[in-house]
């Protein structure tokens, strides 16, 4: 009995520490790892990526620029134009060390109990963080691409940040 629960405890240790790994895929729902967008009209979305927990907050932007020029390339434009950006922690990483406290009782007619446990936690993952989501407003355009810092050529992003478009 006692090498079944040992295995059992390592197989959970290890459980807690697997993460999904962030990859470049359309989120499965609303709090899945990956893209999704909503057209506010034509030519213009609200794209969002939702990393794994410990991706990096880079990454997780990069893959939000990464759909932004697909969703253009995909429409025939040739650039877009971050109108607003945000970045959001949505929970998932390592707090430290946590200690609670339960306290119960129970009535049995004559008798009664009165309990009490103290319970500790810790974080086995290693520290990795929490999960990170990005979420940009864009607008796409044909033609030259306009100056400015916050406007990407589409075909250049994907290039850079993925595959070539």
């Amino acid at each position: 009995m006692k090498p079944f629960l040992l295995a059992a405890a390592a197989a959970l240790t290890l459980a807690a520490c697997a993460t999904a790994p962030t990859v470049y895929q359309p989120a499965a729902g609303p709090t899945a790892i990956g893209y999704s967008e909503y057209r506010i009209e034509p030519g213009r979305y609200r794209v969002t990526f939702q990393g794994g927990s410990g991706a990096p907050p880079e990454q997780v932007m990069d893959f939000a620029l990464m759909r932004a020029a697909d969703l253009a390339l995909a429409e025939g434009y040739d650039w877009f134009r971050v109108s607003d950006r945000s970045m959001r922690a949505t929970g998932g990483g390592s707090r430290g060390p946590r200690i609670s406290l339960g306290v119960g009782g129970a009535d049995f007619g004559r008798r009664s109990a009165v309990g009490v446990g103290v319970g500790t936690g810790f974080d086995l993952g290693g520290g990795g963080g929490g999960a990170a989501a990005a979420t940009l407003e864009v607008f796409m355009g044909r033609g030259p691409k306009p100056e400015g810092v916050d406007v990407y050529d589409a075909r250049a992003v994907r290039r850079t940040l993925g595959r070539p478009a």
